[in-house]
């Protein structure tokens, strides 16, 4: 419940599901640049986000802004929005609802009145919690 605040702060960030890749082996060959690869090697990197694509109409644009602003991020972002999707993806279905309904309610407001919710929610009851998400629950 406690990392709740922090998965808020780092959902802000344009979230995307890729996965950071694991550590290279000292022994293992660099992977080569996207320019080196055969077309059948980018086509199978490819073939994910083309179904999704195709298969999700409604959804072009909103896949195509989340790719600007993962293009757009530093290091240090893609890094807190992959964090930050673990996290999510690691938390029951009660958990993500309090997730959504507390970043739905921060992003109206100021840094200082995100401080003093963060400090009203460690200090909230399970039963304040409960009560405080049916007021806010979220859209």
């Amino acid at each position: 419940m406690r990392l709740v605040p922090t998965l808020v702060l780092a959902l802000w960030l344009p979230c995307c599901a890729i996965a950071a890749p694991p550590p290279a082996s000292p022994s293992a060959p660099a992977m080569p640049a996207w320019e080196q690869l055969t077309p059948a090697q980018q086509a199978l990197l490819l073939a994910p986000v083309r179904e999704r694509w195709n298969e999700n109409p409604g959804e072009r644009e909103r896949m195509y802004q989340h790719a600007q602003r993962w293009h757009d991020m530093t290091p240090g972002q893609r890094n807190r929005a992959r964090s930050g999707m673990r996290r999510w993806h690691h938390m029951d279905p009660q958990q993500r609802e309090e997730a959504r309904a507390l970043f739905g309610k921060m992003r109206t407001m100021s840094p200082e009145q995100r401080n003093a919710l963060r400090d009203q929610w460690k200090a909230m009851t399970p039963e304040q919690r409960r009560a405080w998400m049916e007021k806010n629950a979220a859209p």
